[in-house]
Order: structure tokens, then sequence, then C-alpha cells
């Protein structure tokens, strides 16, 4: 990805003035590779994250919502002990290095005052987070490197940090145009673009094509093929690196589809109108959009993928069983012909000889003069056939009063099974897929995990929104979530759900009685966090929680209701995230 040196400058000069003054509140580790600081500062609270992860090493403020483990890793807590409470002094970036330090004045557990420094080396294939004390040397890092890694630079605690050894390039800032366009020529025909990329330090392939493109209006273009050999591209190239020092930076995001390809400091004309372009506020927002939504949704379906398989398992094994029974319901309805079949067999003993395998006989059930043609058992007697006629009219009967129950509780349950993939789609962390999880245990789709000591972990709670009219609306995300969310509302709050559509039970509480748009605003909620997410004119019931019932045994978030009224409302994302508060 393009997270080159140009975009980063512009990056660190905007984080700068945000990040310096501000003091350290909280310190979160989320997953694995990355670390939340929330700052208290002049722009009030801020989160700022740095992420060491391979393909997806970066720093930027953020403005999404992280779920923390149960207990912070060792490195958390570490900067917990070093850094909270400290005030940022500077936010800077080594020249053309894809690095950034973010220097720290901190105190200790004596009240002495030390200047700390948290590193971020953002190059893809060793990023890193490290911590380190004024005379610059390591107290530990997000991912330690040992000696024993032949040619890696050392990383481990005790030790004095070096930075990474710089590329054998030359500095496109410090060389003329007439230095840069020379040494491109040196090296014998080939692409521009990929000549430029292993010429110069701190630029990226999108970079060098887009000089090209622009230059020639193709990237793949060879120095014979140029016409001036390179001198255009040069030329295009300088002019970017001059917008990056006169800090004209325009960030851009670039998008096959509904998914973000490539990002930069700059405008990107190189695909034409085969990509779809944004220009997001500043390079936190370009970043956030890029990676971190993305992340957060990747990392959730990764961590789904066990848990939606069980279930649409079950869901496969329940829909086959009810094929078969609703099969054999329906041969039941065929057993009036056993009973009359059994009765002209009594009917005509005296004419059935012993041993036949058929008899034809005068059918008074049919019309007048119709004759009927009765299968026998050869081996049994003509009262024995009869017998075992109505054997089979009793046990059809008995098989429908049997069927009837099981089809309409199998039906409840792929009811449920269908909400539960749901609840799976729409979770959004791992707190939501534990209790999705146990849901399961409990209903004894997965069996429960055999520990001598059983972990108590708090329940994630209902997402809580506010309505533009003041009112609180809650949103649940799990079939038990929606049962407690419900039960503890007061009887005359509005509950609300989709119409015949698996989705969240949302209810709307506060003083009075919510207005028009309130309800409006919740039932949106109610359609986003459904499966008609992606409809238009989606059906949401609305009704007071006094007329909402659990039926007895029934699984988690099924409910009947009454007294509703109905109004028809399109999903909307961009709401939904504005009204959120938790």
């Amino acid at each position: 990805m393009p997270l080159d040196s140009l975009f980063l400058s512009g990056l660190a000069r905007e984080i700068a003035p945000r990040a310096v003054g501000a003091a350290v509140d909280k310190i979160h580790e989320p997953t694995a590779d990355t670390v939340i600081l929330s700052l208290r500062g002049k722009n009030g609270s801020e989160k700022l994250l740095l992420c060491g992860g391979t393909g997806s090493a970066r720093i930027h403020f953020t403005a999404g919502r992280f779920e923390n483990p149960d207990a912070p890793p060792m490195f958390c807590m570490l900067l917990r002990k070093h850094l909270v409470g400290a005030r940022i002094v500077s936010v800077t970036q080594p020249q053309l290095e894809r690095a950034v330090d973010i220097a720290l004045d901190a105190g200790d557990a004596m009240g002495d005052r030390h200047e700390r420094h948290l590193i971020v080396e953002l190059i893809s294939s060793s990023a890193n987070i490290i911590l380190t004390d004024e005379d610059m040397r390591i107290t530990d890092c997000l991912r330690r490197v040992s000696g024993d890694l032949s040619g890696k630079r050392q990383l481990l605690p005790g030790l004095f940090y070096r930075p990474p050894e710089k590329q054998e390039k030359a500095d496109p800032f410090a060389a003329s145009p007439e230095e840069m366009t020379a040494l491109l020529r040196t090296g014998g025909d080939g692409e521009i673009a990929g000549r430029l990329l292993e010429l110069f330090s701190g630029l990226s392939p999108l970079i060098c094509r887009e000089a090209v493109s622009r230059a020639y209006g193709g990237v793949s273009v060879r120095l014979s093929e140029s016409g001036d050999m390179g001198q255009a591209a040069v030329s295009e190239l300088r002019k970017m690196l001059e917008e990056a020092q006169r800090g004209d930076f325009r960030p851009c995001i670039l998008f096959d589809g509904q998914r973000a390809r490539d990002f930069s400091f700059t405008d990107i004309t190189q695909y034409g109108d085969a990509l779809k372009k944004e220009y997001p506020a500043g390079f936190s927002e370009t970043l956030d959009a890029f990676y971190t939504r993305r992340a957060l949704s990747d990392t959730v379906k990764v961590k789904a993928q066990g848990l939606m398989k069980t279930v649409k398992n079950a869901r496969k094994r329940l829909e086959k069983k009810l094929s078969s029974q609703k099969t054999e319901l329906l041969a039941t309805y065929d057993r009036e012909n056993l009973r009359q079949c059994g009765d002209l067999i009594m009917a005509n003993l005296a004419f059935i000889p012993r041993g036949a395998s058929s008899f034809s006989a005068e059918d008074f059930y049919g019309e007048e003069g119709a004759v009927r043609e009765i299968k026998l058992d050869p081996a049994k007697s003509p009262q024995q056939n009869a017998a075992k006629y109505y054997k089979d009219f009793n046990r059809a009967k008995n098989a429908e009063k049997m069927l009837v129950p099981q089809i309409e509780n199998g039906e409840k349950e792929l009811q449920y099974l269908e909400s539960v993939i749901g609840e799976i789609e729409r979770a959004s962390g791992e707190k939501d897929l534990s209790e999705i999880r146990r849901e399961l245990e409990d209903a004894g789709y997965i069996k429960a995990p055999k520990t001598g000591k059983k972990i108590k972990r708090a329940p994630s709670r209902p997402m809580v929104f506010m309505s533009d009219g003041g009112f609180y609306i809650r949103v649940g995300r799990t079939g038990t979530q929606n049962d407690e969310l419900t039960r503890s509302a007061g009887r005359t709050d509005i509950w609300l759900h989709t119409q015949k559509i698996h989705g969240s039970h949302v209810v709307i509480s506060g003083d009075g009685e919510p207005d028009e748009k309130t309800i409006l605003q919740a039932a949106r909620l109610a359609a986003y966090y459904s499966q008609a997410r992606g409809g238009t004119n989606v059906p949401v019931d609305y009704t007071q929680v006094r007329f909402v019932k659990k039926p007895s045994g029934a699984r988690p978030g099924m409910v009947i209701y009454t007294e509703q009224k109905t109004v028809y409302v399109t999903p909307d994302e961009a709401e939904a995230e504005r009204l959120r508060r938790d």
C-alpha cells in the first residue's frame, strides 16, 4: 500500500499541531499490533492510533470504535506504566523515512520528569512500535527482534535504538531536475516508472506511475519510447515533490466498486474513469476510511467464520429434517383411503381367495358403479390384510398428531437459526461473538468447553443512540441481549422491530412521548441493524413494550406483539453513526 514518505510527511504535519501539548489519558491495545492513545488536549479528547501490523502499518487520529480484550496485553501494561499522564512534546518524521517519532515528557514513580520516545516504524515488512528512554535506550517493543534473525537489526530491551538502515537511493529533494534526468538515463532502456522507484528514495510505485502517466498518458512507457528520455516524467515528479514541500496536499482514495484500493497525498489520474475517487478532509480521515473500518470488519469476519459455519450446518440439517417431515405429513393426508380399503376387504371376505395379490370390488365409497382395485399381501389372510390397512390408517392418524407440532417447532427453530445468522453478520466485535457462542452452547448447538474454572465475562451492552428529539434509543446486538433489553424496558416505552425480517430489538425511552421524528430515526436504526440493511422502504413495526410477549420456551430474541403500527423507512448508515453515543 502506498504509505510512502511523501504521504507520511503530510500526515506528520497534520498530526503534530493536534497532538503536541496533549496529555496521554488512556492506553489500549485492542489487537495484537494496534495501540490506541486517548489524548486530552486543546481539541478535547481524541484517539491516536498506532499500528505495527504487516501490510497495515500506520499512525493517525481515528474516530473508530474498538473492543478491548478482557485482560490488557503486556506491552499495553508497560506503555500505561510509563506514558499515562505524559505530555506530547513533538511529532517528527525523519527526512524521507517511513517512521514517526513521538517525544513525550513523562513522570516516573518518584515524580521526576523524563523524556520518552514512542517510535512507530512503518516499513511494511518490519513494522514496529518501540518505546525508548531519553538516551534512546529501548524499554520494550511491540515486536522484539533478536540476534538470531540473520541480517536483522536487533530490537531488544536494554539496547540502544538504531534507526533502519537507509536505502542506497538518491534524495529526490536534494537532486536537481538535470541530475535526476541524468540518473534516469544511466541504467539503459527500461520502464520509466520502475527506474524512478529504483533510483529515488521515499517514493511509492503509485507515485512513480502517476508521474509517467501525467507526462505521457500511460504508465508502461519505456525510456526509448518517451521521445525525451524521461525528462517530462522527471518534470511531473518534481511538481509533486514541490507540492509536498509546500504542504499543498490533496489526500485521495481510489475505490474499485465498494472496496478501497489505493490512496495518495495527491490527486491520482492514471486510472481515468476505471476507479472512483474520494477526497477526505485530511490524512487521518483517509487512513481511517482506508484501513480502520475495513480492518475491524475483516477481523470480525475471520473470527465469525467458524461460528457461521456451525449455524449454517445446523440450519442445513434442520431444513433436511423438515423436508422429510413435511413429505411424511403429506402422505398421512391419504389415510382415509387406507381405512376404506380395510372396510372393502372385510365386506368381501367370502369372495377373496387365499394367496391373492389383489382383488377388485364394488367401491361403495365412490360413485355408483365404481370399482376399486385393492392390493393384498399373498402371505397374509384376507382378515390379516384388512388388519394391516387399519393399522396403517391408525399409524398415519397418530403420525399427523406428532408431525404437526414437530414441524411447527422446527419452523420456529429455523427462524431462530436465521436470526442468529443475522446476529453474526452484524456482530461488531469479539464480545458480541462470545455472547452468541454462549447462547448457542445453552441451546445445545455447540459443546461448551470443558474447563475447570468458568471465566465470567461481562456481556456486551446494547448500542446506545440519542435521537435529535433527546430520547435514548437502545439497539440489541444478540438474541439474549434483545430479551434483556425488552424485559428491562418500561411498559410504555416504544418497542420497534422490522416486520417479518430478522433484526435487532429497538427500544425508545425518555421523558414524555417520543415525537414522530424520533420514531422514524429509531425505525431507520431497526432497519439498519437487520437483514434488510441494504434495502429501501423497509417495513418496521412499533408498539408499546407492554404489548410485547415472549412465549414460554421460545428461543432468545423470539417474541410476539400486538397493537402495532407500521412505518416504511430506508436505512441510513450516516445517521446511525451521527446518533450513536456509546
